[in-house]
């Protein structure tokens, strides 16, 4: 069974960046609050990029855990709490020829960690 009836009422346009996004709230939500350590880090960057490549027209994911904010980590469990701002993002949706690339990163001016689309092809 398709889901084009679902979708109709938006354009290919829309519908590659609600892929993106939704994708992006399902990493957020997912994932902010994971236990990481330096030494576990490369794998839940891993981890997180596998499990949401999963989600419908999702072309790839790229996830990069702030190596600064990790130095943090330096405490007697050697271990912190995945945040926002420790993420940097980058997710690409493709639906029927309509590419987007959807980011979310730490804006220092922002003093908060963005969703935005980046780019729309």
């Amino acid at each position: 069974m398709s889901d084009e009836k679902y979708f109709q009422n938006i354009t290919l346009r829309e519908r590659a960046i609600f892929e993106g996004a939704i994708t992006m709230g399902a990493l957020f939500h997912q994932f902010v609050g994971t236990p990481v350590s330096p030494k576990s880090v490369n794998s839940l960057e891993k981890a997180i990029e596998e499990s949401l490549t999963l989600q419908p027209c999702i072309e790839s994911v790229n996830v990069k855990i702030s190596p600064q904010l990790m130095e943090e980590a330096e405490n007697e469990y050697q271990y912190l709490s995945l945040t926002g701002e420790m993420l940097d993002v980058r997710v690409v949706s493709h639906y029927e020829g309509v590419k987007v690339v959807v980011r979310m990163h730490y804006i220092e001016e922002l003093q908060y960690p963005l969703m935005y689309v980046e780019e729309i092809d």
